[in-house]
């Protein structure tokens, strides 16, 4: 789904590692954006995610107002408690069979200290168990399906789709609408009585704010596009996390390479897949989910790992990632709170012109010395038993690889981008934030954004989860006229 250009926006970015491999961020292009294409881990962040957006001049943001948010949205399998919710629009389902060798890495972390839990959003701790998943009796719960779904045929609710918004229009310094095209390549207007709300994305917004003539103003005018609001941080300040990945070759043939690894193995487990929406196609990317400190000075986890019972097979340029016929497992581990900053900018007037993205991973010596230490850590996980009797050696990135450069330029070169861009449309109290503690674009009126662009540090984790809950806190300061 992820390359396939029908469903997901294809973004490259500036030439990563020494390597100088080009990434494709991809994005959701259906409804329910990137919640309809990602691998539906849900994953809440931390409680001093929150608090930290209150200590920087945010109020409102903080785990007080949040947490009462993920209880009402959530239908937990587990049930509801103080840490969770039952009977709200959001499904979440536990893996509560995980396929070997899955359930030996949970006793692996507890070797190093690690709480073995249930439910991985119950606390704060360092701690190892069943990822969490946007999915419900084995198929996916998107945005659209919890939200959008049950509203549906509602008079006052019109959804255009295969329409692409070009630009914000306005009326001196008011936002009145938008212009978009359809797809029979005409142009369109949609206008607003009260208020135009981006949520587009953390690439895609702070695009279309400079298209309209927000952003930095020696960029816009280089691009022959007049100056609403000089707003040099649109599209800058973006954090993203970048994935180390570790490989093993296993000495049994467990996990799921031998069923999806050809295409005649892949025909069986769809087809009974679509019979009994069981087995590998009704789990979500990755099946155990683990959080801890890279040193004892840390105050909280700083470090995330998932892991999958699969590998992958070498990747080629512009075809899809596939598994290893032989057996394997693979786990991938990123900084939690990254603090490198890259950018993104527009390159022309033209919408349909493609983005200059600067990631700018790894830049800061606490980003550097984290993501090696958290790389060493997620070696000695699998060097402990009871997982590490299954393992015949490291594939990738090899075990030659034991220097802090080459670790970090293997995280490059081999590893992921975790698409969880924020901070390009940051909210603060400061007169240079883009947008203020309740969404408003600065420098003008009836506009807000909401979407992971607005965050200005990052949660400690994936992203799909925290949006949803943003929004729904959006939509009462909204509604309370804010």
């Amino acid at each position: 789904m992820l390359s396939n250009p029908k469903l997901a926006w294809q973004y490259p970015v500036r030439p990563i590692g020494s390597s100088g491999r080009v990434e494709q961020w991809a994005r959701g292009r259906m409804l329910g954006g990137s919640s309809s294409i990602n691998g539906m881990v849900y994953n809440r962040g931390s409680a001093a995610d929150y608090d930290a957006l209150v200590e920087l001049g945010n109020p409102g943001w903080g785990w007080d107002k949040i947490l009462p948010i993920f209880r009402k949205i959530e239908n937990h399998q587990l049930g509801a408690n103080e840490m969770r919710g039952a009977g709200g629009p959001l499904d979440i389902s536990i893996g509560t069979e995980l396929m070997e060798p899955c359930g030996d890495l949970l006793q692996s972390g507890s070797k190093l200290g690690w709480s073995v839990t249930d439910d991985a959003n119950s606390d704060d701790g360092e701690r190892i168990g069943p990822a969490a998943r946007t999915i419900k009796d084995g198929r996916r719960v998107s945005a659209a399906w919890a939200f959008l779904r049950p509203i549906r045929g509602r008079p006052n609710l019109t959804i255009a789709v295969n329409t692409t918004v070009n630009r914000v229009l306005f009326e001196g310094d008011k936002a009145v609408g938008v212009e978009a095209t359809t797809p029979k390549n005409s142009r369109v207007t949609f206008t607003a009585r009260r208020e135009t709300i981006l949520s587009l994305g953390s690439l895609a917004t702070p695009k279309l704010l400079q298209l309209s003539g927000i952003g930095e103003r020696s960029l816009l005018r280089g691009l022959g596009i007049d100056t609403i609001v000089d707003s040099p941080n649109v599209g800058c300040r973006m954090r993203e996390h970048h994935c180390f990945a570790i490989q093993f070759r296993l000495n049994r043939n467990i996990g799921m390479n031998r069923y999806l690894s050809t295409p005649v193995q892949q025909a069986i487990t769809s087809g009974k897949y679509l019979m009994t929406h069981k087995g590998p196609m009704a789990t979500g990317a990755y099946d155990v989910i683990g959080f801890f400190k890279t040193s004892r000075d840390q105050t909280r986890p700083n470090a995330q790992i998932l892991m999958a019972p699969f590998s992958a097979a070498p990747y080629e340029a512009g075809k899809e990632l596939g598994l290893e016929r032989e057996p394997g497992i693979q786990a991938i581990g990123y900084v939690l709170r990254p603090d490198s900053e890259g950018y993104l900018a527009i390159t022309s007037a033209d919408p349909a012109a493609p983005l200059d993205i600067e990631p700018n991973f790894f830049t800061t010596q606490h980003d550097r010395d984290t993501g090696v230490a958290l790389f060493r850590a997620m070696r000695e996980l699998f060097a402990q038993e009871p997982i590490s009797q299954y393992l015949v050696r490291e594939l990738v990135p090899g075990p030659d690889v034991t220097s802090d450069d080459d670790i970090i330029d293997a995280g490059l070169n081999e590893g992921y981008c975790g698409y969880h861009a924020v901070g390009t449309c940051a909210m603060g109290p400061a007169d240079d934030d883009v947008v203020d503690p309740t969404l408003r674009v600065r420098g003008v009126d009836k506009l807000r954004v909401m979407d992971c662009s607005v965050m200005p540090r990052m949660v400690s984790g994936n992203l799909n989860g925290p949006v949803m809950a943003m929004a729904w806190r959006a939509a009462d300061l909204i509604l309370s006229g804010y």
